[in-house]
């Protein structure tokens, strides 16, 4: 009785103790963003009332503006399910895989460790939306840091479903085992590269608490389990709360895709497609900027095969799924600022190495 007693004046202890938000601070803050949005939306008529002289230019701006809004929701609506579809993943794996779990079947050994980060997209098929929640419940599980980057890096070509697509558009040849082995490759050299890296300069705080406290309790007698169905819609309501979380990443990423494309002379970069150093630039930009899944992007890179050299189109293959708009903010979800700036360079280059040692020597 006294324990019931003690835990209820410390629950409302606790109670008084967090901070509520009063009606003064949230109707402030209600106005700040309303008045954020009418600058803007008066900055912007302003520049456009400017521009626009002409019924042409009315028509010019209004067709930008078309092309915007379709290459946006293309963007959104091609990702949204695959975002889903992980979120779902990481809820099943938030309830019902535990840190003795992934020390009983994962390798301790560094590079074995990468070895298998790069090839646990067989076992998690998803792209480069919705591995990156995967990714972060598998963090907060306690997976090792060079194994998670290796398996956010390669996991979006190393599923099943983007290897039988690159067959499907590529056939059976060096398109399809190039793709392949350099994805594993990069992500594994990049994976390897954070083995030293401490959680707690690469990983966000809240992350970071969830993957130390995995460990310190890795050795404790693991609690009576809810029933399957309780712990089932427990694991769907965790899979919600990660959609919506990342989705906000996904919905800027999508939007600044657009912006680019609709912004952005792509002709110059078709012009500059033979080149062996100067296609690959250009074909790692156009990766970046499309944002493009890696479901689909082999029947892109198909229509540029008679534009662009070889090389170019392994970097498109190769890098676009590791980082492009969308997936690089989404990143920061998980990750802090200097490790996403990492995550973007480090894979940048590699994929520049290889691909023009691969238009000098193979192509």
């Amino acid at each position: 009785m006294f324990d019931k007693i003690h835990s209820t004046q410390s629950t409302s202890q606790e109670l008084s103790a967090s901070p509520a938000v009063s009606p003064k601070a949230s109707t402030s803050r209600t106005l700040r963003i309303l008045l954020t949005s009418l600058v803007a939306i008066g900055a912007l008529y302003a520049i456009f009332s400017a521009a626009i002289t002409s019924p042409q230019d009315l028509f010019f701006v209004t067709e930008r503006a078309q092309t915007f809004v379709t290459i946006f929701l293309g963007i959104f609506i091609e990702a949204a399910p695959f975002l889903l579809a992980g979120s779902i993943v990481s809820g099943f794996i938030a309830v019902f895989v535990d840190q003795q779990m992934l020390e009983r079947f994962l390798p301790r050994q560094p590079i074995l460790a990468a070895l298998v980060g790069a090839s646990l997209g067989i076992v998690f098929p998803v792209c480069e939306c919705g591995v990156v929640p995967v990714t972060r419940r598998l963090y907060e599980k306690g997976l090792p840091l060079s194994m998670g980057i290796a398996f956010l890096l390669a996991a979006p070509v190393i599923n099943p479903v983007v290897i039988v697509s690159t067959y499907a558009a590529f056939g059976w040849g060096t398109v399809l085992i190039g793709r392949i082995v350099l994805s594993l490759v990069i992500a594994f050299l990049v994976g390897l590269l954070f083995y030293r890296a401490a959680p707690g300069e690469t990983l966000l705080p809240d992350i970071e608490h969830a993957h130390h406290a995995a460990h310190a309790h890795a050795c404790t007698v693991p609690s009576p389990m809810d029933p399957l169905g309780t712990r089932f819609w427990r694991s769907l309501r965790t899979a919600g709360d990660d959609f919506m979380d990342m989705a906000r990443y996904l919905i800027i990423g999508s939007m600044l895709a657009a912006a680019m494309q609709t912004l952005a002379p792509q002709a110059i970069l078709m012009a500059v497609g033979q080149g062996p150093v100067a296609s690959v630039l250009a074909m790692q930009t156009l990766a970046f900027v499309l944002s493009v899944c890696s479901t689909v992007d082999a029947f892109l890179a198909l229509a540029f095969t008679h534009t662009f050299t070889s090389g170019s189109i392994l970097a498109f293959l190769v890098f676009g799924p590791m980082v492009d708009i969308k997936s690089a903010l989404m990143f920061m979800g998980v990750f802090q600022k200097r490790t996403v700036v990492y995550l973007i360079l480090l894979p940048f280059l590699f994929t520049l190495l290889f691909g023009v040692f691969w238009n000098l020597n193979i192509g």
